[in-house]
Formats: C-alpha cells, structure tokens, sequence
C-alpha cells in the first residue's frame, strides 16, 4: 500500500499478469477479500488498514482503476484463515487447503516462509 498525502492506493499481486488478473477480479466485483502478511505491514512499518478506509485500486502502470472501501479488518493465523475468507477472495480457490498452498506458495516465491501459526491480515472490502 502507498500512503501519500492521506491519497492511500493498493496494488493486488506482484506486478504483471498476477496483478492484471486480480485487478480484473476486484473490477469484476468477483473479488472482495485479500490477505497479507503482518510481518510485511512491520517490515514496511505501514498501519492495519481500518474499517471504512477507501482504497484507490492501481493497476500495472500505477493508475487508478477502482475505489475499494473496507469493510472488516481480521488479524489470524495462517492455519485458522477461513472458507468465508477463501470465497471472498474470489481466486477460484476449491477449499481452504487449495488457497493456504497456493498464498504459502506465492509467499514463498517473494522469499517468505510461511507455516500455520504465521499471522495473515484479511482484509474485506466493497468496490465503490
């Protein structure tokens, strides 16, 4: 996320075809959850997002797209992320199993060892 004179913007992915799909997924309404890492918000020492937040949406050459608005916060780990969470997220993800090797693996691909207790943000949002 980038926070610039309180303008707040949030790129879904890792730039190229992961964020142009889930950008096209959040534009879709298809997608309205999303999950990080804490540690990450840490390292970056960057704030939980917070309920009723807007978000401008940026895509690949960093323009803005969409508007999301949060709607609920979730801090849990790894091993207790939801299906409710999962559906929400609007990957295609079959069952929750599917979504933890799939994030774990994506995690893992930017350097980061994920296991069940590892604290992941959930955010839940609304296309505006």
């Amino acid at each position: 996320m980038l926070r610039d004179n309180d303008v707040h913007s949030f790129e879904f992915g890792m730039p190229g075809e992961m964020r142009e799909r889930l950008t096209d997924l959040v534009i879709q309404g298809r997608k309205r959850a999303t999950a990080g890492l804490l540690a990450a918000y840490a390292a970056e020492d960057e704030e939980l997002e917070r309920v009723g937040e807007r978000l401008l949406v940026l895509d690949n050459d960093g323009r803005s797209v969409a508007t999301v608005e949060i709607t609920q916060v979730d801090v849990c780990a790894f091993s207790q992320v939801p299906w409710s969470f999962v559906a929400a997220e609007g990957e295609g993800d079959e069952s929750v199993d599917e979504w933890r090797e799939g994030h774990r693996a994506e995690w893992a691909a930017e350097g980061v060892t994920v296991d069940g207790d590892t604290q992941v943000v959930c955010l839940h949002f609304v296309l505006v």
